[in-house]
């Protein structure tokens, strides 16, 4: 890994499966030679946070070892923790990561705990990935060659930079690998089922599966091109507003509501 910084690099690692998981620590050891790379990470599992930040109950920080940081909280917790409390200056880079299994498509990236502490990352101006691997459909993750990826990525980022305000989100899918494609989103189509169980006490509570996704989208999408082999990279804009939508006539004809009794009363 290469870095046209005068020092060396700061890389902050995060995810939503804890600071003890296997995609995050091997990160960890594959980007210590080159980097100043610290571990900031929930201190149990926070799948499908998104990002949720912590408000109504207070945050404990445990210091595992030299670098490395569990946090009682969700992956956009401790981003805010990292750059504001632990990190000695603000990071070069942020990896989220390695997670155990796909971040595809729009609805994914919206549930993402993964993806929600690197767009955490972004609005606070760094340069941040998140990284996802899909098994070999017998539950297998070759985390090896997903963590020497993930350092030769982070070099060329490093050197190059990433456009403002857009977390790229990238998923690895299992050998043979074709290579790298710039992808645009797809859409997993979830259906889950809500099993309704009892309680020891007798108590209705009822617990959200996540059923079979449909996989939906063009031969451009990440979604198809991952099931061809291609590890998918995909840029994701933290601006989510439609300006085409701002120019459609349903939402012209909202300004019309300017001339409502509503208004003109309070004139």
């Amino acid at each position: 890994m290469t870095s046209n910084l005068t020092m060396r690099p700061l890389i902050l690692l995060t995810n939503d499966d804890g600071f003890f998981a296997e995609g995050i620590q091997r990160l960890f050891h594959s980007l210590t030679p080159e980097a100043e790379t610290y571990i900031v990470a929930p201190d149990r599992e926070q799948s499908a946070t998104s990002m949720a930040l912590t408000l109504h109950s207070p945050l404990r920080v445990k210091h595992i070892e030299d670098r490395v940081f569990a946090v009682s909280g969700t992956p956009v917790d401790c981003v805010y923790m990292a750059v504001q409390k632990l990190l000695p200056r603000k990071p070069d880079l942020l990896l989220s990561g390695i997670n155990p299994g796909p971040n595809l498509g729009q609805q994914d990236i919206s549930y993402s705990g993964t993806m929600g502490g690197a767009r955490q990352g972004t609005f606070l101006g760094i340069p941040s990935v998140a990284l996802s691997l899909m098994h070999n459909g017998e539950g297998t993750f070759d985390f090896d060659f997903a963590s020497r990826f993930s350092s030769l990525l982070a070099g060329r980022i490093l050197a190059g930079g990433l456009p403002e305000g857009v977390t790229v989100n990238i998923n690895i899918p299992p050998p043979p690998i074709r290579g790298i494609r710039l992808a645009a989103l797809g859409e997993k189509r979830y259906n889950p089922e809500i099993l309704v169980k009892k309680d020891p006490r007798n108590r209705t509570y009822y617990w959200i599966g996540t059923g079979t996704p449909q996989a939906v989208g063009g031969e451009g999408t990440d979604v198809r091109l991952i099931k061809q082999g291609w590890i998918t990279v995909t840029p994701v804009h933290r601006n989510l507003t439609d300006g085409t939508a701002l120019e459609s006539p349903v939402f012209k004809n909202l300004l019309e509501m300017n001339n409502d009794e509503i208004f003109t009363k309070t004139v």
